[in-house]
């Protein structure tokens, strides 16, 4: 059965664990499923965190996430992909992203799924707000993320 990438893109919470069944359901080539959850802090370098806002470019940033999940699966023996990107305010504790990679061995899922949240992280198209006591501000890029998401750069 070939690959299929589910993309979304909302304000509304997920479960981990319904993701990762719907993925899987009525699949017997699948052997590993690896996920990536990435959570709200309450806490940046010691100071509080009460919320941050993410917003994006609709069209684009589903349009760029669909590429990046194409290449993954050009890339990589995958049985499915699945990556979900929450907008709008989140608090800590709350869900903000999942990438889930779904193959018949486990080395291919673990890099598909790196290879996507380091794209997702230094490149996508979302920006985002942080909001704590000192008030409200943008939140950069960093270095370490763009030489994180160079590294899968073909030659």
């Amino acid at each position: 059965m070939a690959a299929n990438a589910t993309i979304r893109i909302q304000q509304a919470d997920f479960d981990v664990g319904h993701e990762i069944a719907a993925l899987t359901k009525g699949r017997i080539d699948i052997g590993a499923v690896v996920s990536f959850s990435g959570i709200c802090r309450g806490s940046e370098n010691g100071e509080p965190i009460a919320a941050l806002t993410l917003e994006h470019y609709p069209d684009m940033a589903e349009a760029e996430i669909k590429r990046h999940a194409d290449e993954a699966i050009s890339r990589w023996p995958l049985s499915g992909l699945t990556v979900i990107h929450r907008v709008g305010r989140i608090v800590p504790g709350e869900n903000i992203v999942l990438v889930l990679a779904a193959s018949a061995h486990r080395q291919a899922a673990f890099e598909a799924a790196e290879f996507l949240m380091d794209y997702l992280k230094a490149n996508a198209p979302f920006w985002k707000r942080e909001e704590s006591t000192a008030g409200t501000s943008w939140i950069e890029a960093h270095d370490h993320d763009d030489a994180a998401a160079a590294r899968w750069t073909k030659s």
